[in-house]
Order: structure tokens, then C-alpha cells, then sequence
């Protein structure tokens, strides 16, 4: 495919940028969404209540969003290549240094703080680098990294109770470091846009353009659509990762054996895949706008999970309502980092807006689930986790509406203006 005068490649070699971003969703996302198999086992372990143990799994989801400033600045600063080998070797060397068991604080400062951080390392720049590769097909390009997560999620939830079973919770830790390390060879496979690449004209290399001096763009922060959509990342956020992180109590609760507890898990990752998938195909069709899908879907969503435990009393029931979850939960996420191309109004500032939106995230990831741990604790009923999720979900709705209309308008604006000038030129 012909590089776009003037645009994105929408092809070529971003195909090897979308496989390895596939990879890195996999190794970073895909493995913090089944960091709750290893909830009970670090409770039982340390003796702890429920609050006290979900602050492990909550200071990663903090520091996974807010170091993504820090993510966005580096890459502009050095390279996204570089970024991300670093966010590798930071992974593998925080599950080491979990795997030695020194204590609950521990825990906090390795799986919590320097996972996380190297997530988040890894994570930003390799959804940066899809931006920038694709315009025409971004949406379709980006559901098919992001699916790396879903396929991951669906196959460690499986292999990682294994793990545990087979060789302890510590000695699990140690093996899924090592697999991360791969987040280095994905890394350099991220080439940076325009170097080394091929001229379909003549054949030959392409010589890499001048870079522009490239700083993070705090500014953007007074710009109404970003705050609101900074709110509806907060709200969102307090409700995304509640569920996947209750849901394996909830089972085990309800009497499934953990087998099965992680096969619900595995269906929800993979029917995660299908929403990512379908919703991808849907905004590249252009018949709803990214907002609109956006909103749409999250709502949804939040009402699925407040229906999730009133319905799901049974291994079939759970799997049903966790299916419907997931599918759901995949067009949240194929469509929430694309739209803020929309909501910055281009790709100049998309590197400095995405590390904003995830840094400010990082309110919702951190207290939703110790929030949830509280509510159970009180209620000794996992139900008020989820009531809670689905609550924080449907206020994000109410956000991402109130970001499409002053879009809309903004955009309304431009093209009122661009008309009254054309009308004056004679």
C-alpha cells in the first residue's frame, strides 16, 4: 500500500508495528487482568482482609496509568523503541523480585509500583506507534493490536492457575517475568515512522525526514472536551477493573471449583476479542461516530455489571453475563484510545493527550478496587463490588455524551467559519 502524501503509511510496515503491539498488549495488559487469580493466594498467604489485599492489584493499575506521562515524554524525548525495552526489562525485574515472598509491603513496591510502571512503559508508546502508522484504517489496526490482550488474557488464565497449582503462587511470579522479557524483542521491532523505510517509487530507502522539536502539550489541559473526557477516564476506570478482579471471589463463592473460576475468565477474554473486533470494523465503517459508538457501549456496560450479580448464580449464568461483559467491555477499549484523536482534533497532540487521559485514569484504577475490597468487607456480599462498577461506568457515559456535543459544536464552528470565508473571497 502507497504512503498517504503528507499522512500515515496506512500500511506497510505498520503491519509488523500492529504484530508486535499485538505482543505487548499480551504481556502488559493481558497479564494484569488475570493478576486477580493471584488475589486469594496473596490474601491467604499474608492473612490479610480483602481491602488490604487488593491495594497490591490497585498500585499497579495506578502506577500503570500514571507513569504514562513519563511514557509519552521519553518517547518523544528518545524513541518509542527505547521506551518500551526499558518497560520490558522493568516487568521482568519487578515479578523477580515478587517472586522472593519478603512481605506484604514488598508486594506493594514490586508487583504494585515497578510492575506497573514497566506496563506502562511498554503499553503507551506501542499505542502511540499504531496512531501514527495508520489514519484511513486506525480503527481496524488498533482493535487488532489491542486483541493481543484478549487472546493473552483467555490463554494465562488457564496457564497461570496451572502455574500456581503446579510450582506456587512465588514460583509463577518468577515464570511470567520471564515471559515478559519478550516485551524487549517487541520492542525493537518498533521502528520509528519514516526511518529506513521503503520508497515505492524507486525502491530504495526513503530518507528519514527532519523530526520537529516534539514537547508534551500540558496545555491541552485547558480545553474543556479533554477534561470532561480526563472524567469520564476516572469514572471508567473505577469501574473497569473491578470486575475482573472480583469476579474470581464471586465464582469461588458461589461453590465452582477454580477450574472453572478461570474458564469464566477465559470466556470473558474471549469474547472481549470479539467485541474488540467487531467494534473496530464498525468505526471503520464511519456510520457512527467514535464518541457515539463510545457512549453507546459504556453504557451498556455499566448495566450489564450491575445486572452481573443478580443474575449469575451459577456456573452457566456467570459465564453468560461474564461473556456479554466482556464483548462489551471490548468496544470500550477498541474505541476509548482512538477517540482521543477526535477529542484533541489530530495527531500532533495525540501523544501528549493520551498520556494525560491515562495519567488522571489512574484516580479511578486506585480507589475503585480498595473501594469495592471496603464494600465487600462491610456488606460481606461481593454483589456491592459490583453494583459499585456499574455506577462508576454509567456516570462515564453521562461524560463521554457531554464530549461528543462540544465536538460537535466545535467542529460546527469550523465549518460555519470556513464557509463565511469562502463566501468573501470574490
Amino acid at each position: 500500500m502507497k504512503p498517504r502524501e503528507g499522512g500515515p503509511p496506512d500500511g506497510g510496515y505498520g503491519w509488523v508495528v500492529v504484530a508486535s503491539s499485538f505482543f505487548i498488549m499480551g504481556l502488559t495488559a493481558g497479564v494484569m487482568k488475570n493478576l486477580g487469580l493471584f488475589f486469594l493466594e496473596i490474601q491467604r498467604h499474608f492473612g490479610v482482609l480483602n481491602s488490604t489485599a487488593s491495594w497490591v492489584t490497585s498500585t499497579t493499575i495506578a502506577m500503570f496509568h500514571l507513569a504514562a506521562p513519563v511514557a509519552s515524554s521519553l518517547s518523544l524525548l528518545f524513541s518509542h523503541r527505547a521506551v518500551i525495552v526499558a518497560g520490558g526489562i522493568l516487568c521482568t525485574a519487578a515479578m523477580v523480585l515478587a517472586s522472593l515472598d519478603l512481605g506484604l509491603p514488598w508486594m506493594y513496591c514490586s508487583l504494585g509500583v515497578l510492575q506497573g510502571t514497566g506496563m506502562s512503559l511498554a503499553w503507551v508508546p506501542c499505542n502511540s506507534m499504531v496512531s501514527h502508522y495508520f489514519q484511513h484504517w486506525r480503527p481496524v489496526a488498533y482493535a487488532l493490536a489491542s486483541c493481543g490482550e484478549c487472546v493473552f488474557a483467555a490463554f494465562f488464565s488457564l496457564f497461570f492457575q496451572w502455574l500456581i497449582d503446579a510450582y506456587t503462587w512465588q514460583s509463577a511470579l518468577l515464570l511470567i517475568g520471564g515471559l515478559q522479557l519478550n516485551l524487549c524483542v517487541c520492542g525493537a521491532l518498533m521502528r520509528p515512522l519514516g526511518s529506513g523505510a521503503l520508497n515505492p517509487e524507486t525502491g530504495g530507502e526513503c530518507a528519514p525526514p527532519k523530526a520537529p522539536r516534539r514537547i508534551f502539550h500540558w496545555s491541552l489541559l485547558r480545553r474543556l472536551e479533554l477534561l470532561l473526557y480526563i472524567l469520564f477516564a476516572v469514572t471508567a476506570a473505577a469501574g473497569f477493573f473491578i470486575p475482573p478482579l472480583f469476579l474470581v471471589p464471586h465464582a469461588a463463592r458461589l461453590g465452582m471449583d477454580p477450574y472453572r473460576v478461570a474458564s469464566v475468565l477465559s470466556v470473558l477474554a474471549t469474547a472481549d476479542l470479539a467485541g474488540r473486533l467487531f467494534c473496530g470494523w464498525l468505526a471503520h465503517r464511519r456510520h457512527w461516530r467514535n464518541l457515539q459508538l463510545l457512549t453507546l457501549a459504556v453504557t451498556a456496560l455499566g448495566v450489564v455489571v450491575v445486572l452481573l450479580p443478580l443474575g449469575a448464580r451459577g456456573y452457566w449464568t456467570t459465564l453468560a453475563f461474564s461473556s456479554l461483559y466482556g464483548f462489551l467491555f471490548g468496544c470500550v477499549v477498541a474505541l476509548h484510545v482512538t477517540a482521543i484523536v477526535d477529542v484533541v482534533g489530530g495527531l500532533e497532540h495525540f501523544d501528549s493527550g493520551l498520556g494525560l487521559f491515562m495519567m488522571f485514569r489512574t484516580a479511578g484504577g486506585f480507589l475503585g478496587p480498595p473501594a469495592a475490597g471496603w464494600l465487600v468487607d462491610q456488606t460481606n456480599d461481593f454483589s456491592a463490588a459490583f453494583f459499585l462498577s456499574g455506577f462508576c461506568l454509567l456516570c462515564s457515559g453521562v461524560f463521554v455524551l457531554a464530549v461528543d456535543v462540544l465536538v460537535q459544536k466545535k467542529l460546527g464552528r469550523r465549518a460555519n467559519a470556513a464557509t463565511q470565508d469562502g463566501a468573501a473571497v470574490p
